[in-house]
């Protein structure tokens, strides 16, 4: 490796020479030190004219909240299940219990990575390797897919939030994933130390197993395995169902939407990924034995093109993935690509891409949401979009945010759409083995 030059006096000094010419320069640092950078860099022609209204909006209640933890996938796809299953009761507000469904997607993702390393330990795999590593460090994290999810509601089905409530570590999940990282941590080098003794490695998998179901029972509670169900509707009615399983109320109240049938879309810009073909992630999931996390991927406009077919035709909410800090204004609840002129202000041209920002480690899939809403053009372009967030009610408009077009195709990676809305030729891709890219590659980001 060739020596670093190092940053010099001489050097510094020219730096600080430049910076104190500029009459600009310090009149941003007098701003942005005083106000902070997002309020000095905020776009205010464009602030002001982010309308709120749409030619339509899918009513889907009020904002829900994931607080302190990373569940948005849940929450978001447990929104579009709610829209769903407040139309079949009758219901005007009905929230399902996030906590029920992290619950078990926990517990899966123990006996998923365990299995997973285990596998790995026995094939020789360095515990020092680069997949190795990754997947200690990204164990036990909160964030998931939207395939992940349905294997889970698939698997275990779903219940009503009051039946299953939230806890002090479903809302601020760090300190109980950390318990859960070291043991599973512990796992791993004990399974190092078995030197290939596959019966050891057996009882290990068993003892950590085990503990991950209390450590998540005592930090979570017991969760339901059947339940009463009764409820008096929107015009007064009541109801009762009686004994029911969290399957059987999944199935029954939300199964005939076909949400398990979906088919997740992305739009991967770099260049040696074709349109119209599959890709999937190396050891990314989290239900062993469920569905591979796996994605088409297509161009941008055909996402939006679903979105909106989805929303206006269907009438129901659209989850979806995106990087959603670039040019957000998480107060006011807006997204627009040039609603922050950052680069006015430090006099930095910012000029990469929606590929470059991929490739160079600038952009990724990091929050879920669901789409609520669009705004189409009488030429039957879209304007805006309605998203519904999973941040509360106190911010945006009443929780729900709006985001510019042009932000759609630069920060949209993922939405979930039915099969059956696909053209023959991606239903046929769907058909063919995905190509598989290693578990760091960006696509496989969590949301």
């Amino acid at each position: 490796m060739s020596e670093l030059t190092p940053l010099t006096g001489e050097a510094l000094n020219t730096l600080r020479g430049d910076f104190a010419q500029s009459g600009t320069n310090r009149l941003a640092m007098n701003a942005v030190t005083a106000a902070g950078i997002d309020k000095v860099a905020r776009n205010y022609d464009r602030a002001r004219l982010m309308q709120r209204r749409f030619s339509t909006i899918v009513d889907n209640g009020e904002a829900t909240h994931q607080d302190r933890s990373g569940r948005c996938w849940l929450f978001s796809s447990l929104n579009v299940a709610r829209f769903v299953a407040k139309k079949n009761m009758n219901l005007k507000e009905f929230e399902f219990s996030q906590n029920y469904a992290m619950y078990y997607d926990k517990l899966e993702r123990v006996n998923y990575f365990l299995k997973d390393v285990a596998a790995l330990v026995a094939a020789g795999e360095p515990s020092d390797s680069r997949l190795m590593q990754h997947l200690l460090a990204d164990v036990m994290g909160d964030g998931g897919q939207w395939t992940m999810a349905m294997n889970v509601y698939k698997k275990y089905g779903a219940v009503p939030k009051d039946l299953f409530p939230e806890t002090e570590s479903s809302k601020n999940t760090g300190e109980m994933n950390t318990q859960l990282r070291h043991m599973l941590h512990t796992a791993v080098a004990h399974m190092y130390a078995a030197d290939g003794d596959a019966s050891k490695v057996e009882a290990i998998i068993a003892d950590a197993t085990a503990a991950g179901h209390r450590i998540l029972t005592i930090h979570l509670g017991e969760p339901p395995v059947s339940f009463d169900w009764e409820w008096t509707d929107k015009d007064g009615e009541f109801h009762r169902d009686g004994e029911i399983t969290p399957v059987e109320f999944w199935k029954k109240y939300v199964g005939p939407a076909g949400l398990e049938d979906y088919v997740c879309l992305v739009d991967d810009p770099r260049t040696e990924h074709a349109k119209g073909k599959k890709i999937g992630i190396e050891h990314l999931g989290n239900v062993a034995g469920g569905d591979a996390t796996e994605y088409l991927n297509v161009p941008n406009q055909f996402m939006k093109d679903c979105v909106k077919q989805i929303l206006v035709e269907q009438g129901i909410p659209v989850w979806f993935g995106a990087d959603c800090h670039p040019f957000m204004d998480r107060e006011n609840g807006a997204w627009a690509t040039d609603l922050f002129e950052y680069g006015r202000v430090y006099d930095v041209d910012f000029d990469l891409d929606k590929e470059a920002r991929v490739r160079f480690g600038d952009s990724a899939m990091n929050h879920a949401m669901a789409f609520a809403g669009v705004d189409v053009a009488d030429d039957g372009s879209t304007r805006r979009w309605r998203v519904e967030n999973s941040w509360g009610a106190k911010i945006a408009d009443k929780g729900y945010f709006t985001m510019s077009d042009d932000w759609f195709t630069e920060y949209v990676y993922e939405v979930a759409v039915p099969k059956a809305m696909l053209p023959e030729e991606y239903r046929k891709a769907l058909e063919s083995p995905a190509t598989m890219l290693p578990a760091w590659d960006p696509m496989g980001a969590l949301a």
